[in-house]
C-alpha cells in the first residue's frame, strides 16, 4: 500500500539516521504513521486527472463515459443486475476493440453512483483507493474507474452467483449446502484478515451478506469499500469516527463510543456466520419479541450441542455435520462477545473455520426418495411442478426479508427510500 502514498510521502532527510539519542524509535513510528494518514487524506482529496495519474501504476483503468455506455448497451434495464447504497448495477462487456491490446475480452460489473443516494464522490473515492492499493483472491477485483463530469462509476470483475444475500435470503427454490456455506465464510474470514493485516490495517466497518459476492464457483469476495477506514497504528487503540454502517451488524461498543477496531470487523463476521448457520436476517420486524433481532435469539443456543439444532436452518433439512456446526457456532459465539478485546482475531477465526471444510464427508445423506415413473410426458411435467410448488412453499415459511411482491431490485440496505425498517446509518463526513 505504500507505493501509492510514496508521491505524497516526504523522503527522509540524508541525515536521519544520526538523530539525536532525544527522539526515541517509539517518536519516529509516530511521525511516519501522521505522515501516512496525511498523506491518505490528500490521496481522497485528488482531482480525478491527479487521480488517474496517481493510480497509473496501479494497473486501474480510467474508462470514458462513452466506453462504459457501450459496454452496458446504454445502461439497458436488460442489463440491470441490482442496486445497492452506491447506486445501480449494470452486466457489461468489455470487448476486444474497446481496449485493444489492454483488457482481455471479459464481462464486468458496472457501478453506477445514484446522483440523489446517500453515497457520493467521498464514498467512491474511497473504493477506488483501497481496491486500487488492495489485491486479495477474497476482495473482489477492481478494474477500472469512470470519472466524467458529475457521473462517477467503478467497473469490477463479473460475479457469476451474486450476493450472500441473495442465496440466503431471496433465492426460494434452493439453500446453499452446509459445504458451500462453510467455503463462503472461509472465504470471507481470509479477506477480512487481509485487510486487517495489511501493511496500513484496513478496517472493513460494512461486513454483511449484501456485501459479500460469490463467483461461480462460490468463492466469496467482499465488495462494497466506500466505508473502510485505516485501523489505528502505533501507540492508538482505536480509531473515532461517526458511526457508520449497517443496523443489525454494527458492534455495539461502536454505536455507543464510536470507537472503531478490527473488532467491529470481527463482532459483523459473528452476525454474517449465525445468518449462514440460521437461514434468517440479523434483523427481521416481522417476528415477535426477542427473535426480531438475530443475536439476542441465537446466541443463548450457540454453546449447547444438544439444543443447536433449534436454530440451524430448517431448509438445510438435517444436511450438515453436527460436529462442525457445533465448532462453527461457537467460532460465532466468541465473535459475538460483547467484550471486544475477548473476540478473536480474524486470522485465529480463519484457523478454527478452515479445518471445517475436511469434515464435509461427515455430512450425513439425506433420505432416499423413489419417484414413480410417469406414463406419459404431461404426468412428469406436473410431477415436477407439484414438488417445485411444494418446495418453494416449505422454504417460503422459513424466509426472512423478502421484498414484497412485484418488488424484486436487489434491496439498498443504506436508501431507506424502499422500506420503513431502520437499515442503516450513514455520514458522508466521517
Amino acid at each position: 500500500m505504500r507505493m501509492l502514498f510514496r508521491c505524497f510521502v516526504a523522503s527522509e532527510p540524508a541525515g536521519a539516521g544520526s538523530e539525536s539519542g532525544d527522539e526515541t524509535r517509539a517518536t519516529r513510528e509516530k511521525k511516519a504513521v501522521r505522515r501516512m494518514r496525511s498523506a491518505t487524506a490528500r490521496l481522497r482529496s485528488l482531482s480525478p486527472d491527479d487521480l488517474s495519474r496517481t493510480l497509473a501504476s496501479s494497473g486501474l483503468h480510467a474508462f470514458t463515459l462513452a466506453e462504459l455506455r457501450s459496454a452496458t448497451r446504454n445502461f439497458s434495464s436488460s442489463h440491470f443486475i441490482g442496486e445497492g447504497g452506491f447506486g445501480p448495477v449494470y452486466k457489461g462487456f468489455l470487448d476486444e476493440r474497446l481496449r485493444p491490446g489492454e483488457l482481455p475480452p471479459q464481462h464486468v460489473a458496472v457501478k453506477y453512483l445514484d446522483a440523489d443516494g446517500p453515497q457520493g464522490h467521498r464514498e467512491w473515492l474511497a473504493e477506488v483507493v483501497y481496491l486500487g492499493m488492495l489485491s486479495h483472491p477474497h476482495l473482489v477485483k477492481l478494474i477500472g474507474y469512470g470519472c466524467q463530469d458529475e457521473q462517477r462509476m467503478l467497473v469490477y470483475e463479473y460475479m457469476a452467483r451474486g450476493s450472500l444475500e441473495h442465496h440466503l435470503f431471496k433465492n426460494l427454490l434452493s439453500s446453499l449446502p452446509w459445504c458451500t456455506r462453510l467455503k463462503i465464510a472461509v472465504g470471507a474470514a481470509k479477506g477480512l484478515a487481509f485487510l486487517h493485516e495489511a501493511e496500513t490495517p484496513v478496517i472493513y466497518r460494512d461486513f454483511k451478506a449484501s456485501n459479500i459476492l460469490l463467483d461461480a464457483d462460490y468463492t466469496a469476495k467482499l465488495s462494497d469499500f466506500g466505508l473502510a477506514k485505516e485501523g489505528p497504528q502505533g501507540d492508538d487503540t482505536h480509531v473515532t469516527t461517526r458511526v457508520m454502517g449497517t443496523h443489525g451488524y454494527a458492534a455495539p461498543e461502536y454505536i455507543l463510543t464510536g470507537h472503531l477496531t478490527a473488532k467491529s470487523d470481527v463482532y459483523s463476521f459473528g452476525v454474517v456466520l449465525l445468518e449462514l448457520l440460521t437461514g434468517r436476517r440479523s434483523v427481521d420486524r416481522r417476528r415477535r419479541g426477542r427473535e426480531q433481532n438475530l443475536v439476542d435469539w441465537a446466541r443463548p443456543y450457540l454453546r449447547h450441542p444438544e439444543r443447536l439444532h433449534r436454530v440451524m436452518d430448517p431448509s438445510l433439512d438435517g444436511q450438515y455435520s453436527g460436529k462442525a456446526a457445533h465448532k462453527a457456532a461457537m467460532v460465532a459465539y466468541r465473535c459475538l462477545h460483547s467484550v471486544p478485546k475477548s473476540r478473536p482475531t480474524m486470522r485465529d477465526v480463519v484457523d478454527a473455520l478452515e479445518p471445517l471444510l475436511a469434515v464435509c464427508a461427515d455430512v450425513p445423506v439425506g433420505p432416499f426418495v423413489y419417484t414413480v415413473p410417469a406414463d406419459d410426458g404431461k404426468a412428469g411435467e406436473a410431477e415436477v411442478a407439484a414438488a417445485a410448488r411444494k418446495k418453494c412453499l416449505a422454504s417460503a415459511v422459513h424466509a426472512e426479508g423478502e421484498l414484497p411482491a412485484g418488488n424484486q431490485r436487489y434491496e439498498s440496505s443504506v436508501a431507506g427510500r424502499k422500506s420503513s425498517s431502520p437499515k442503516q446509518s450513514r455520514d458522508r463526513g466521517a
